[in-house]
């Protein structure tokens, strides 16, 4: 169970299968966080008192991408292990990683649009997020050190190394029993 009561609420309405508040949610999909007058009921009784604005939008952006894909993943994944996650998975691997990248090079402005088709990659794979570390990363986006895009990055490719280093050990392996 996520520690935060916000994605302890949001996953209570899945639980539930609250199907219309989870439509109200997905309203917010598509257009700029907040501006789906429908959330306002949900996400409004959980943002901080003197909420900063991009914070706000975090909360929004994570409830419509969780009305989305419902899933909640309680190991404490990031987005960059989620997508290692896929493109493992994968047959094209190279898929999720543009998909990473866009999300790496994205502009807080334009990441709900890039976030909504990561989601929806996820979803079609079964793959749970974790919302809650989700909603932290996107609350410290805009950091000046970069610390979320560098810990995205470093959940995806680091152990992307190691595998593909043994694969290529392995190619070699085979080649030289061929021999």
């Amino acid at each position: 169970m996520p520690n935060n009561p916000f994605i302890q609420y949001l996953c209570g309405l899945a639980d539930r299968k609250d199907r219309a508040a989870l439509a109200y949610l997905r309203r917010g999909l598509g257009k700029p966080p907040g501006h789906a007058p429908e959330m306002f009921p949900y996400v409004v009784p959980f943002l901080p008192k003197q909420c900063e604005l991009d914070k706000e939008d975090a909360y929004y952006l994570v409830a419509s991408l969780f009305a989305l894909h419902p899933k909640h993943e309680n190991a404490k994944k990031s987005m960059g292990d989620t997508f290692k996650y896929i493109a493992v998975q994968s047959s094209d691997s190279k898929g999720p990683e543009r998909r990473l990248m866009a999300m790496l090079n994205s502009h807080r402005d334009d990441l709900h649009g890039h976030l909504r088709h990561s989601v929806s990659l996820a979803k079609s794979k079964e793959v749970g997020i974790n919302y809650e570390k989700l909603l932290n990363d996107l609350i410290y986006w805009d950091r000046e050190s970069r610390s979320v895009q560098k810990q995205w990055a470093k959940d995806f490719w680091s152990e992307m190394k190691e595998t593909s280093a043994n694969s290529i050990e392995a190619d070699e392996e085979a080649e030289k029993e061929e021999v």
